[in-house]
C-alpha cells in the first residue's frame, strides 16, 4: 500500500502522535499532509502541517528541539500516524519535555499536574525520584537512600535481588511480583543517584534486539 491509501480529511491531514521510541512518552500531536510525511519518511526528521500557518514546517528547525523518526506506524483506519522518535530537547513548545502535562479532573476541569506528565510508570517514577533527590524532606526513604550513597544502594540492591531470587523459587505469584517491584525500585534510585537515564537503560536493550545474548556477554 501507499501514501495514496490513508484516510485524509477534507483538509488533507492526518493526525500524527510523536512518541518516545524508547520509553514510549507520548511527546506532542500535531498533523501532516502527504508532503510532511514524505518529507519526514526521506530525511528521517519529523515533519508536519501547521493548520494556523498553513505550511509545512520541521519539528525543531528553529529551537533546535529535534525529533529523529525511527520509524512511522500506521493505524487500523489509516487516519492515525505514530512517529516513533528519539527527542532532543523538550517537545512542547511551552518548555515541557511532552505536551501532556494537565490532565482532565472528574468535573471536566483542566488541573495542573504539579509536574507531573502523562507517562508510562517507570517514567513517571523516575521522575518523582529525581524530585526527591531535589528535595529537603527528611522524611522521604528515597532522599535517606541517595544521601547514603552507592555502598548503601549497592547493599539494599544485593537484598532485594537476594529476596526475588527466593521468591522466584518458593513463593507466590504475587510476592514475586512485589520483590520485583523493589529490586527495580532501588534499581532505579541507583540510576539517579548516578544520573544515568532511564531511556539510557532501555536504549542500552534495544541495542541488543537480534543479538545473540552469549555473543553480547562474550563482548564484554
Amino acid at each position: 500500500m501507499s501514501l495514496d491509501a490513508l484516510k485524509f480529511d477534507d483538509q488533507g491531514l492526518v493526525a500524527v502522535i510523536a512518541q518516545d521510541a524508547e520509553t514510549g512518552e507520548l511527546r506532542m500531536m500535531a498533523y501532516a499532509n502527504e508532503e510532511a510525511i514524505r518529507r519526514t519518511l526521506e530525511s528521517g526528521w519529523a515533519h508536519f502541517y501547521s493548520r494556523s500557518r498553513k505550511q509545512l514546517w520541521k519539528k525543531g528547525e528553529t529551537s533546535g528541539n529535534t525529533l529523529a523518526v525511527r520509524s512511522v506506524w500506521v493505524d487500523c483506519d489509516g487516519d492515525t500516524l505514530i512517529y516513533t522518535v528519539d527527542p532532543t530537547g523538550p517537545s512542547c513548545h511551552t518548555g515541557a519535555d511532552t505536551c501532556f502535562f494537565r490532565r482532565l479532573d472528574s468535573d471536566g476541569n483542566w488541573v495542573d499536574a504539579d509536574g507531573q506528565v502523562a507517562g508510562p510508570t517507570l517514567l513517571r517514577l523516575e521522575r518523582t525520584l529525581q524530585t526527591r533527590k531535589a528535595s529537603n524532606a527528611g522524611q522521604s526513604y528515597t532522599k535517606a537512600l541517595l544521601d547514603a550513597g552507592p555502598t548503601k544502594i549497592d547493599a539494599k540492591l544485593r537484598e532485594e535481588a537476594a529476596e526475588l531470587g527466593q521468591a522466584l523459587i518458593d513463593e507466590s505469584d504475587e510476592r514475586v511480583a512485589a520483590e520485583a517491584g523493589d529490586l527495580t525500585y532501588h534499581m532505579l534510585v541507583g540510576l539517579v543517584l548516578r544520573e544515568i537515564s532511564l531511556r539510557d537503560v532501555l536504549t542500552e536493550l534495544s541495542r541488543r534486539f537480534g543479538r545473540s545474548g552469549h555473543d553480547e556477554r562474550n563482548s564484554r
